[in-house]
């Protein structure tokens, strides 16, 4: 059996490094024509967007694998009789490092310091731990557990809020009792800081708008990392705008932001443009992903991550 496998970037393909002779590597962006009339595992651009996909239309293909944990909007445009699988296991440290910089960076105020050192001032301030917080976690996949193993060492409590209620065992803390969704609006109130980590989709868009946000303390830090539809961004001008609360924001529901929109000027905001996932961790687990996926299919067993099977 041998494999034809390709990936979007020469950079890619260099982390790949050596493939097994059966094995067939070529840099293909899905912008110029298929390199094969079948292709056994195609690897898409990053941040392409789903469009994208549409070029796989006409050629037989093994197994589309995406660089993303994410695949909102995949199946509108993913072409019928595909198999797709998501990039768990490469993004989740990497985006539990940028929730955990978010939270210190509204915390101990950095932006003021970085803006206090461009004007050459001395402006020392008395700010807001981490340490002590009661942070709630809404979404306890790859990403949510991730980040709660992080808060442990800051010496915070987390309660952790998922799809639903569970008992779940977690590498390195142990037992942790899963709230369900049902139960965000009275665990609420006593948070002090709220990190979002959930999936996009119908179930969860603008989960927190004008409701929500008026149930959180005054003053708590809202966190997003998982994607920007969680939250309706007017509601979240408003309370902005009012100082109920504050936001560390690393996903919106229209990227880039377009100029002049509210949220530039939003008092109590710090705008993260999108880099969960965008480190130097991502490049060699992504690589160790696809080789992973090779070894499978090379030995006839089923891909890892599979989101949308073949229909």
């Amino acid at each position: 059996m041998s494999l034809l496998v390709t990936v979007p970037t020469d950079r890619l393909a260099a982390n790949l490094g050596e493939m097994p002779s059966d094995v067939e590597l070529k840099v293909w962006d899905l912008k110029s024509p298929p390199p094969a009339e079948r292709v056994d595992i195609v690897v898409p651009p990053y941040m392409g967007g789903t469009d994208a996909l549409s070029a796989l239309g006409g050629i037989e293909v093994g197994l589309v694998q995406s660089q993303s944990i994410g695949y909102d909007g995949v199946a509108d445009h993913l072409p019928s009789g595909l198999t797709f699988a998501n990039a768990a296991s490469v993004h989740e440290a990497s985006t539990a490092e940028l929730a955990l910089a978010l939270m210190l960076a509204a915390q101990r105020q950095l932006p003021r310091f970085v803006l206090a050192q461009q004007r050459g001032e001395w402006a020392p301030v008395f700010a807001d731990s981490l340490a002590d917080r009661r942070v709630l976690l809404v979404g306890f996949g790859g990403v949510g557990k991730a980040i709660a193993t992080r808060l442990i060492p800051f010496e915070t409590s987390f309660t952790a809020v998922a799809r639903t209620a569970r008992t779940e065992q977690v590498e390195g803390i142990g037992a942790v009792d899963v709230h369900g969704i049902d139960e965000l609006p009275a665990l609420l109130p006593d948070a002090e800081i709220v990190v979002l980590s959930l999936p996009g989709g119908e179930e969860t868009e603008h989960l927190f708008g004008a409701e929500q946000i008026a149930r959180m303390a005054q003053e708590a830090l809202l966190v997003n990392v998982g994607r920007g539809s969680l939250i309706d961004t007017d509601a979240l001008v408003v309370a902005l705008g009012d100082g109920r609360i504050r936001a560390a924001l690393d996903v919106f529901e229209q990227e880039p932001i377009p100029a002049q929109h509210p949220l530039w000027s939003a008092p109590g905001l710090l705008i993260s443009p999108h880099g969960g996932g965008a480190s130097t961790a991502m490049n060699p687990r992504m690589a160790r992903l696809i080789r992973t996926q090779i070894e499978r299919m090379l030995a006839g067993e089923p891909p890892l991550n599979v989101v949308l099977p073949a229909s």
